[in-house]
């Protein structure tokens, strides 16, 4: 019964009583979904907060668990919800501290006072300083870790968007020098890690290996500080000519390396390192027209998403590759003069990726939804503004391909959205119609026929009372918490269905 109760507690219909006596439950805890309703009391927001931390920080982002209710010695769950959501005043910190339990989540608060920050940093439980490291935003402390023995600390803190440039550099420079890494310590060197490692509980990456030099380990860092955008690119260009394809597509990302640097990453062996750099807005047009070109399918495809690619490489570029289901940037960002050029273009999938997106001007829209093409069709079909006749008309002429996009569109009568299952149509038909605000009763039963759109379906407050209820033994879990949480259910209804009272 967890899902049916705990599709109850996401139901804004449950009465008052409802909700307290899923709160008394002790198994199974329901926290995280009560602590999204919006009448909870204070009472009820307090104890939630205390009993769950991830119900504590949904409570503390709404704004519903304030630090003025909250005494961080009795309540410190609830305290470090508001510490780490920057909501609590830091001096908390220190009472939080004495719990060794809640270090590594007190260790992730951006701020924190230095002595605390300092005292999490001496933690032997490594876990607490991976944590610290990938959240301060403390300079002094940050310069503290970059000294840290584990290599795993510094990679963590390579990752930290606040990291300083400094910081950043000692990591890339390997200032001070690891001494040991994780493998050289549990191994004599020279090893390395074989592929079919016999031990079932070894931990290390399936390629670690260290020689005495700890280069797998320093590897790690540097895939973390390549690519942070605080790292002077002057230290960046330091491993332009590394072994390592990661570390090269690392810099192959950044937008702030010289044009050279760029041309030789353009003629980097490994397609994982052309392919960032083909949609990197720092590369100009003589490069995009380079990678357009290129023999990988998956570099090309990064061109089709470079923000600036001019229009004749797109159209030339997406006819070789697949794209997918979202405008691309070059497109998405088109005046009204290029979106009318690219709708009348000769090449059908450049018109679907224009109809792809949802601003249209009229009369580009209206030119798309006329076009013979049935994939450009179904592009244009969830459009808001078309009327039912221009919808009507896209159905008699392609049929089930424009289906989904039919029912999709906010526009889409009910009458017509109920049409839609009478004649041919697949499932993604069903699964877009079972949550159209406008499906009415026998529509959303239709969609009962697929699973997925069963489960999209339960939770329609247009779903015919029968069938909710009988949706609430469904064998997927899914699907039953979605129909008790439906607000079409009767309040004797959501009542049957709670647990018996304690006591």
């Amino acid at each position: 019964m967890r899902h049916v109760w705990a599709g109850l507690a996401e139901n804004p219909g449950l009465p008052r009583e409802g909700v307290e006596r899923l709160l008394a439950l002790e198994s199974p805890d329901l926290s995280t979904e009560l602590a999204g309703r919006t009448d909870l009391t204070d009472r009820q927001v307090l104890a939630l907060a205390e009993r769950d931390a991830v119900a504590a920080g949904s409570l503390a982002a709404s704004g519903r668990l304030t630090a003025d209710r909250v005494d961080p010695e009795r309540q410190p769950v609830a305290a470090l919800a508001l510490l780490r959501a920057g909501l609590g005043p830091v001096e908390w910190a220190h009472a939080l501290c004495e719990r060794p339990e809640l270090r590594a989540r007190l260790a992730s608060c951006p701020v924190l006072p230095p002595a605390v920050s300092r005292r999490l940093a001496a933690e032997p439980d490594l876990a607490v300083v991976i944590e610290l490291a990938e959240a301060t935003t403390d300079p002094a402390i940050a310069a503290l870790l970059a000294a840290h023995p584990s290599e795993y600390v510094r990679q963590a803190l390579g990752f930290n968007e606040s990291a300083p440039a400094a910081v950043l550099a000692d990591l890339i420079g390997n200032r001070p020098p690891l001494d040991s890494c994780e493998v050289c310590e549990r191994h004599p060197v020279p090893w390395v890690h074989p592929p079919d490692c016999p031990d079932p509980d070894c931990t290390l990456h399936p390629g670690a290996a260290c020689d005495g030099s700890h280069g797998f380990a320093r590897e790690t860092i540097l895939q973390a500080a390549l690519g942070h955008p605080a790292a002077a690119a002057a230290d960046a260009l330091t491993h332009l000519a590394a072994a390592s394809p990661f570390l090269r597509a690392q810099l192959a990302a950044r937008t702030d390396l010289p044009a050279s640097a760029y041309a030789t990453l353009a003629a980097d062996p490994q397609i994982w390192v052309r392919e960032p750099l083909a949609s990197n807005p720092a590369i100009g047009e003589p490069l995009i027209r380079q990678l357009a070109d290129d023999p990988s399918e998956e570099v090309r495809r990064s061109v089709a998403q470079h923000p600036r690619v001019p229009l004749d490489v797109l159209d030339r570029v997406c006819t070789t590759v697949r794209l997918g289901p979202l405008p691309v940037p070059r497109i998405a960002a088109a005046t009204p003069a290029e979106l009318d050029a690219l709708a009348g273009s000769a090449n059908r999938e450049l018109r679907r990726l224009t109809a792809l997106r949802r601003d249209l001007p009229d009369p580009v829209r209206d030119r798309l939804a006329d076009d013979p093409d049935p994939r450009v069709a179904a592009a244009i079909a969830p459009h808001p503004g078309l009327d039912e006749r221009q919808l009507r008309a896209m159905r008699q002429r392609h049929g089930r391909t424009v289906g989904a996009g039919i029912a999709a569109n906010p526009d889409a009568p009910t009458a017509l959205l109920a049409e839609l299952v009478h004649g041919e149509h697949n499932v993604a038909t069903l699964r877009a119609l079972a949550t159209h605000p406008a499906a009415d009763g026998p529509t959303l039963t239709a969609c009962l026929r697929d699973p997925r759109a069963r489960r999209r379906a339960a939770v329609h407050p247009a779903l015919p009372l029968a069938r909710l209820r009988s949706l609430l033994a469904d064998p997927d879990p899914s699907t039953a918490q979605g129909a008790a949480a439906n607000p079409s259910l009767p309040p004797a209804d959501l009542l049957r269905l709670l647990p018996p009272p304690r006591g």
